[in-house]
């Protein structure tokens, strides 16, 4: 018999790159046996000389062992899956058959469908997280930490967030990031905390990315602020439409307190973009236009912020 709350002690990250390595270092500092998955020239550097996580106010040499292979998620009682979103059906595939009867999955993406596409595709429970942290890769073997670095956690579906073995299991990650250091909230409706988390995303990555600018840069001029709002606007509509409520007050509220908190950030698409990489604009802006056509909401803002990044992307770029 599958013992539900197992403790929550081996730990492997799939998809690690900036986001996943940094939560996976926290936790092997804390003691926690940590494999990190990814892509080959960052495990060979890691490999080579272990994990170096720069922080504000020192560098810190984590060693950690890392593979390629996705069957490395063997032994592991959690998974942090952290792979971009346009991956989680071949990565959720991929890893599932490696995966110990009682694993439970944490998914650690951008987007409001990663979590249900992943629980189709395993046998595990898999539960949704609100990632907030600043982080970048320079290069491989190197993860820059700008700032925050907590979760919120819930159930899947808000009716589930009560059932007793669930309410256990979240709690058990609960204390197993509180050994590192990193706080977790448990939500009673993780969902509508991932669309706000969405409509944040949608006002400032495809942005940041087109103009490789920071947020601070583009709260500074009134006319982007304005097209921020109407993305929010757009999201918040569409979010209503599939029955999920976000006020649209404290949306802007929260879109608008992001530059504030982080100024300097550049936003992972615009990483991406500036490394000519696809990024997930698909499961951002993409999504919202996507939804906005299926449930009969006009998203024009957001429509248009995709098309231009896609653009971009399909070498329209210098």
């Amino acid at each position: 018999m599958v013992r539900v709350n197992a403790p929550l002690h081996r730990v492997a990250v799939v998809g690690a790159g900036a986001v996943g390595s940094f939560f996976g270092a926290a936790l092997a500092q804390a003691g926690h046996p940590v494999t990190l998955i990814g892509r080959a020239a960052h495990v060979a550097a890691i490999n080579r000389t272990g994990l170096r996580l720069e922080r504000a106010d020192r560098v810190e040499i984590v060693p950690i062992a890392a593979s390629v292979d996705l069957s490395a998620v063997q032994g592991a009682d959690l998974v942090l899956f952290c792979v971009k979103s346009t991956d989680t059906e071949a990565a959720a595939d991929a890893m599932a058959p490696h995966l110990g009867a009682a694993a439970l999955v944490l998914s650690l993406q951008n987007g409001v469908e990663n979590a249900a596409t992943i629980a189709r595709r395993v046998a595990q429970p898999v539960v949704p997280a609100v990632v907030y942290v600043a982080t970048a890769m320079p290069e491989p073997g190197v993860v820059k930490h700008y700032g925050r670095g907590d979760l919120v956690i819930g159930a899947m579906r808000a009716a589930d967030a009560t059932e007793p073995a669930l309410a256990a299991r979240l709690q058990g990650l609960v204390e197993l990031f509180a050994t590192a250091g990193v706080p977790v909230r448990i939500s009673a409706d993780v969902m509508a905390e991932l669309w706000s988390k969405l409509m944040v995303n949608c006002a400032y990555n495809a942005i940041s990315g087109l103009a490789q600018m920071p947020y601070g840069r583009m709260a500074a001029m009134p006319a982007i602020r304005e097209l921020q709002r109407a993305v929010v606007a757009e999201v918040v509509a569409v979010a209503a439409a599939d029955g999920v409520e976000l006020p649209l007050e404290r949306s802007l509220e929260a879109m608008e307190g992001i530059a504030a908190a982080m100024p300097g950030q550049l936003s992972s698409t615009a990483q991406d973009m500036a490394r000519g990489k696809p990024s997930e604009i698909d499961h951002l802006n993409g999504l919202v236009a996507r939804r906005g056509r299926e449930l009969g909401i006009a998203t024009p803002t957001n429509q248009a912020l995709h098309a231009l990044v896609k653009l971009v992307e399909s070498g329209g770029h210098g």
